[in-house]
């Protein structure tokens, strides 16, 4: 039964862009502060945040290890993470994972007062 459910899960998520993956996440229980929103992920760089979705729960983690290293997992997500998911129960659960585009910068433009008959 979870196999199937796991299989529906993946093919409802592969619409999605050609930048996001979709796969199993897991947890790391125990490690980290109590708060943070951390993941590990094989290539996106520290610091890169991502946006993990699991049924109709999204959270944004910022990378900062690599994993995971179990074959057929894309991700392990912190413990609050994971609770904020609600995979604590499961353990290992299908999720969608996208990179958050950080906005680019605002050009700077800065207005200085024109000199009196200038033009």
């Amino acid at each position: 039964m979870r196999t199937a459910i796991y299989c529906a899960a993946l093919l409802l998520f592969s619409g999605a862009t050609a930048m996001a993956e979709t796969g199993l996440a897991s947890f790391y229980p125990g490690i980290g502060k109590r708060d943070e929103m951390t993941c590990a992920h094989r290539s996106h760089p520290f610091g890169k945040r991502l946006r993990v979705s699991h049924g109709k729960v999204s959270i944004e983690c910022r990378v900062n290890d690599r994993g995971p290293f179990v074959r057929g997992r894309i991700i392990d997500v912190s413990t609050p993470a994971a609770r904020a998911l609600g995979m604590i129960e499961a353990g290992v659960v299908p999720v969608l994972v996208e990179p958050i585009e950080s906005a680019p910068s605002a050009a700077r433009i800065e207005i200085t007062a024109m000199p009196t008959g200038a033009l």
